[in-house]
């Protein structure tokens, strides 16, 4: 099969183009030929396919007025739905598969595939097509759904984006836009959601009629990857240090539990350097860290920390903490507790609750080896029952041959 992957960009920025570009090797792996389509970037991974990537704009790094005169961009790229109408008529892709598009890539790329008839389908990583700002947050941060159940303007009058009136209205213009001329239920076959719960708030809603299927991400080296069952002597913090991660309520909580051990902290973000921590609270920010730098750090640890304040969906730390046989402390929000089972694979607590956190903290600290190593057991083998790259091809394959009927009798 000749698959077209499609993502905003074609480095690992984040989770979705993690995903992104892990898809890509599972699917070259098991013989398939991979196309791609993305933004030009010096930080890119090789693509023979790179000459039809776009050329990027950089909306955050300009002024308001530059951001106003730079909407009409941002809301359509012309330039993305021509190059891809070229990649499409020289390679010819069986099936597309989207991860991130808007604001960058656009909705220039929808009709382009339908005109072509392309099957295509999309992966859920945040909640885009439901909130005008994709993370269920207002602008003081608080979890929000004003606009699944009500108007969408609630994203101006909420100052969602950014707590800023004019990034606000920015979102919510692209989102009136793309709904009104490219409704998302009319350009995909078929929608992935990466956890249980965002596939509910989905089909939940009346805004679309769409056809919805669940599928965790998964963890590429698995079979490869040993289990580490040694409790090491710190927690770690691995991802964004912004507000919606909640970082900064676990450098509170980490300070009120009667704790011995370390926090590493290893990320980058708008937080870095505001944090302020003192030697007596053992807290060590490490900036970023990848490869096997991470991976050695991540297997040196007790207990991986996920302190997230918005709806989490299938967060990659945890799928990593727990293929290296490492148990996970994590809110209780989204789709966490989906896959942290509380006492066994790891404990959960009420998010942005700073002392439930230093709660678990202490009892997470407090617990003996040989639990600890029957917690390890479990966390791995949840990673091999749900995070294997064996059974994530498999029903991904299920998926692609759903969307290539479905777009068969379409046409």
């Amino acid at each position: 099969m000749r698959v077209l992957l499609i993502n905003n960009v074609h480095y690992r920025r984040g989770g979705a183009d993690i995903v992104y570009l892990n898809t890509g090797d599972l699917l070259r792996k098991r013989g398939h030929e991979v196309i791609f389509f993305s933004q030009k970037d010096e930080r890119n991974c090789p693509a023979e396919t790179s000459s039809y990537f776009i050329d990027p704009v950089d909306y955050f790094g300009k002024s308001t007025l530059g951001k106003l005169l730079s909407v009409p961009r941002f809301l359509y790229s012309k330039e993305a739905g021509r190059k891809l109408g070229q990649l499409i008529r020289d390679h010819r892709p069986d099936i597309a598969h989207i991860h991130l598009y808007k604001g960058s890539l656009t909705p220039a790329i929808l009709p382009v595939l339908k005109k072509e008839g392309i099957p295509t389908i999309a992966t859920l990583h945040d909640y885009g097509f439901l909130c005008p700002h994709y993370l269920f947050l207002d602008g003081e941060m608080k979890v929000c759904e004003k606009c699944l159940k009500g108007p969408e303007f609630n994203a101006i009058l909420n100052r969602c984006n950014r707590n800023n009136l004019a990034m606000s209205a920015i979102s919510f213009l692209e989102y009136e836009f793309q709904k009104t001329f490219f409704p998302f239920d009319e350009y995909f076959d078929v929608i992935i959601a990466v956890s249980e719960f965002c596939r509910e708030k989905h089909l939940a809603s009346r805004k679309f009629s769409w056809d919805v299927r669940h599928l965790y991400n998964f963890y590429p080296d698995l079979e490869t990857t040993t289990v580490e069952p040694r409790k090491g002597d710190y927690m770690l913090f691995l991802g964004r240090l912004s507000k919606e991660k909640g970082i900064a309520t676990l450098v509170e909580a980490w300070r009120r539990a009667s704790r011995s051990s370390t926090l590493k902290v290893a990320g980058t973000g708008e937080l870095q350097g505001k944090l302020v921590v003192t030697p007596e609270d053992k807290i060590e920010f490490l900036g970023y860290k990848g490869g096997s730098e991470l991976r050695d750090l991540i297997r040196g640890a007790s207990f991986l920390i996920v302190p997230s304040e918005w709806y989490e969906n299938n967060p990659l730390s945890i799928v990593e903490a727990y293929a290296n046989g490492k148990p996970v402390i994590g809110a209780d929000i989204g789709g966490i507790p989906e896959i942290v089972v509380n006492g066994e694979t790891g404990f959960l607590f009420e998010t942005r609750n700073v002392d439930d956190l230093a709660l678990k903290i202490q009892e997470a600290e407090a617990i003996g080896l040989e639990r600890y190593e029957t917690m390890s057991q479990k966390a791995r083998r949840f990673a091999e029952e749900h995070f294997s790259p064996s059974d994530h091809y498999e029903k991904l394959m299920n998926i692609y041959e759903s969307a290539i009927n479905k777009s068969g009798k379409k046409r």
